[in-house]
């Protein structure tokens, strides 16, 4: 084996003991291989997306660059690496520099290794030597084809003749490039995160990051296994809503992707219904048929209080959920005469005119009337047979109910018998003993 020979040899094998195949990938047959370089970006550094609406994002990595490279026989002692490099948000101009300066370097280092050289300088000194500063503009331009997305971070016009032949701009028409910088960002904070140790906040057992659940809005770090029983009991009892970070007063919500890796097939598509269903109950426009054999879904027509279902073609209102009824005002059932009283007076404006609209005012005018409970509360007593609401108006203390047309003492409401009931009255021993004609207002 030649001394050049050994040299790449030994900068193949230095190079692939330094980065994982991610980064580093060799050709199995030749000398000759693709490197994968990360740029990691300045704290607080924004990408602007240029277009009819503009729109900022936070990145903490750029990439990847892509070095390709081959292995002429007389390389390191008299001949540089054949190579290509390639960027999907740089401009052709702007490759093509870095292939210049690479070749500078080249010349300054000729005689020695060269890759790890050029992998430095692209990973540490791609930004400070093209100048660039946050915002990264990311320019988005519309042609008759549709929507192209290409970088135009300099803004330069450069000639044909004057690009580097091994500077290669990947990017495609049908290619988001913006979703793929996103991407990107996205997996290489991932992969730092999973290679660092944090404690659990509800078991605080330290683990690495990748058996670990990160929340990202709130960045409360908690591990899989107390996460994973967590979802499934919220989930089981049905509180798809909840699936919040654990921590005292978080509101930060568990993305369906997170909760997705944690619980089984059958527990995420229980998740997913109920998070549908949720969702559509927050919709003015969305009811359920009634009947309890269909339940699906029913898109309403605004100020319209007719419901169709699409599946059963049952037509009911949406008010009361019975049959169609019309013009025709809803009818209160037993549940809603008890309950109308105190929701009235308790309601807004705009929720006592949805209820003076589905029962009517005049229903609504007698419910008040009659089941006033604080004129009753006022004005009446119970009777102590059948439990209905008496009024006196004048009279004795010796009552008849009006429903079950039993006798009572009005003064201490005890019942009296059939035969005799004056003689409560009569008896030294009664609390009532002489006061029949007593006085003591409607109470």
């Amino acid at each position: 084996m030649s001394t050049d020979q050994e040299a790449q040899e030994d900068e193949l094998l230095a190079l692939a003991s330094i980065y994982d195949e991610k980064e580093f990938r060799r050709a199995e047959s030749a000398k000759e291989g693709e490197i994968h370089l990360c740029l990691e970006l300045p704290p607080n550094f924004t990408l602007l997306v240029k277009g009819h609406n503009s729109t900022e994002h936070h990145l903490s990595y750029l990439g990847p660059l892509v070095l390709s490279f081959g292995f002429p026989a007389n390389y390191p002692s008299a001949s540089a690496p054949v190579f290509a490099l390639g960027s999907n948000w740089l401009t052709r101009v702007q490759i093509t520099a870095l292939c210049r300066r690479l070749d500078e370097l080249w010349e300054e280092n000729q005689g020695n290794v060269i890759l790890f050289t050029w992998m430095q300088f692209l990973k540490e000194e791609t930004l400070d030597f093209l100048g660039i500063q946050s915002p990264l503009e990311i320019q988005s331009i519309e042609s008759e084809s549709g929507l192209k997305q290409a970088a135009d971070v300099s803004g330069e016009k450069c000639q044909v003749q004057d690009l580097d032949p091994r500077a290669v701009q990947e990017v495609d028409a049908r290619t988001d490039i913006l979703s793929q910088l996103l991407d990107f960002d996205e997996a290489q904070n991932q992969k730092v995160f999973d290679g660092k140790v944090f404690c659990c906040g509800i078991c605080y057992s330290e683990k690495l990051g990748s058996e670990s659940l990160l929340f990202k809005e709130c960045q409360h770090v908690y591990c899989k296994s107390c996460m994973k029983e967590y979802f499934q009991i919220q989930i089981r009892d049905g509180k798809v809503q909840c699936l919040t970070c654990p921590e005292p007063k978080c509101v930060s919500m568990a993305t369906p992707s997170q909760v997705k890796l944690l619980v089984s097939k059958d527990e995420f598509a229980r998740y997913d219904r109920l998070l549908l269903q949720s969702s559509l109950d927050l919709m003015k426009d969305v009811v359920y048929c009634p009947r309890k054999s269909c339940c699906m879904a029913v898109m309403v027509e605004p100020d319209s209080n007719m419901g169709i279902c699409p599946a059963c073609k049952y037509p009911f209102c949406t008010l009361c959920k019975r049959s169609y009824h019309g013009l025709n005002h809803c009818i209160p059932t037993d549940d809603d005469i008890r309950s109308l009283h105190d929701e009235y007076n308790s309601a807004s404006k705009e929720r006592r005119k949805f209820l003076e609209k589905r029962f009517g005012k005049q229903v609504i005018q007698r419910v008040l009337e009659s089941y006033s409970t604080d004129w009753l509360n006022v004005n009446s007593k119970q009777c102590p047979c059948c439990g209905a609401n008496i009024q006196k108006n004048k009279g004795c203390n010796k009552m008849t109910c009006s429903m079950c047309q039993g006798y009572f003492c009005w003064i201490c409401l005890k019942a009296l018998g059939k035969e005799d009931p004056y003689s409560h009255y009569k008896d030294p021993n009664s609390p009532c003993y002489n006061q029949m004609e007593r006085i003591n207002g409607n109470r």
